[in-house]
């Protein structure tokens, strides 16, 4: 690709593919961004708050866990069918893009808006809640109602924050994606080292796997809403294919990112359950609000934790699940806001949206540059509008516009 070149000569984020296809962003997903954005946005508050959901709906241990593991299958499966439509049609958007390209331009209307007016926005909204839930209750100890205002200005703070975030830059985005998904990583492994040190010392709940499959539900509806509950857990695995236009080697990276994110995360949550289940009694886990809290938490840190009044496994690092929470439904609205605003500008270059978002910002400030029209095919870039470089009208070839080099 070759790329734009701001005035203080970095690269900018726009650049002009070969073959006069027009602007587009730049490619500067790796693999391991690719990983992280994959598994950041599956890894949400889920795991951590209600993974019961699952126990209740059948009835046993074993049953459940069993469940987990074809949640995570579905998830492969489905993210291995992504990736082959994304070979086929190779354009960010994910499902927009493959329903516009088969079904037609209605069908693909209704989509897009039915994300971006409801779909996404509630689900941006849902994540913030539980980052404010978690990020303001240490600071009202004692309270088991939070103060809806304050709960409600921390969810908007979020959204404020990391709204200008990927406003301002697309590496810095990235960037945030990779720490929140080692952090959550590095939490559920706290949880799986815990729950094996519990059990090295013998303390552990080992009845419980006794008898495993013991009261396990046969009824269909039953079944269904387990599958529900766990792949709630899973969501997000489609992110990557949102953003397949800003990935490196994509026909490659793309499987290997749903390869190694799907598993690992997979393993992660029969890890963590398993742990959840050697720790807390059965009652505890079906009474929990937030099982995580439950696991590791002190009474007087947090008061969800109000259904379990000892001590579990952390002590005085208790608060390292909360934080762990934070983090994690801090990344993953990050993520949703990642790929959800490249759904937009696709939308809008195919027309289906308000045609000013499918600008890109080639400098930090002023520098605007509109993204060119596919069928717009052209030997020279043609900028269909001003270029603006620290505020004042310039022509496309002077510096701090995109030229070919």
């Amino acid at each position: 690709m070759e790329r734009s070149q701001e005035r203080n000569g970095g690269e900018g984020v726009a650049g002009r593919e070969p073959g006069g296809e027009g602007l587009r962003l730049r490619r500067e997903i790796g693999l391991w961004s690719a990983v992280s954005l994959m598994a950041g946005c599956m890894i949400g508050s889920g795991v951590f708050m209600s993974p019961q959901g699952v126990l209740v709906y059948m009835g046993s241990p074993g049953a459940s866990l069993v469940v987990w593991a074809g949640c995570g299958l579905l998830a492969m499966m489905g993210a291995l069918c992504y990736a082959e439509l994304s070979a086929l049609v190779p354009k960010s958007g994910g499902e927009y893009a493959y329903i516009l390209q088969i079904f037609g331009s209605l069908p693909a209307f209704l989509v897009i808006y039915t994300f971006v007016l409801l779909v996404r926005p509630a689900a941006i909204a849902a994540v913030s809640l539980s980052f404010a839930e978690y990020a303001v209750t240490p600071f009202y100890p004692g309270c088991s109602l939070m103060p809806q205002a304050v709960l409600k200005g921390v969810a908007a703070s979020c959204i404020l924050l990391l709204m200008l975030v990927n406003c301002w830059s697309s590496r810095l985005a990235t960037m945030l994606v990779n720490v929140c998904a080692v952090a959550k990583v590095f939490s559920l492994l706290v949880i799986v080292v815990g729950g094996a040190v519990v059990l090295g010392q013998g303390r552990g709940h080992t009845e419980t796997f006794l008898l495993a499959f013991h009261n396990t539900t046969q009824q269909a509806g039953r079944i269904g809403m387990a599958f529900y509950q766990g792949m709630w857990s899973f969501d997000g695995w489609n992110n990557v294919n949102y953003v397949v236009e800003e990935l490196k080697n994509p026909k490659q990276n793309l499987v290997w990112a749903v390869m190694i994110a799907i598993p690992l995360v997979t393993s992660l949550y029969l890890l963590v359950n398993i742990s959840y289940l050697l720790v807390l009694s059965p009652n505890e886990i079906l009474s929990s609000d937030a099982m995580a809290v439950s696991w590791g938490l002190l009474l007087e840190f947090l008061p969800l934790t109000l259904c379990c009044p000892r001590n579990q496994v952390l002590g005085a690092w208790a608060w390292l699940v909360p934080l762990a929470v934070v983090l994690s439904t801090f990344g993953s609205a990050n993520g949703m806001f990642f790929g959800g605003s490249r759904v937009c500008y696709v939308a809008a270059r195919e027309g289906h949206m308000l045609p000013w978002l499918d600008h890109l910002w080639n400098h930090h400030w002023l520098s605007l540059v509109l993204a060119d029209k596919e069928e717009e095919s052209s030997s020279t870039l043609q900028v269909p509008a001003q270029v603006f470089a620290d505020g004042h009208p310039v022509s496309p070839a002077a510096p701090g516009s995109c030229s070919n080099h």
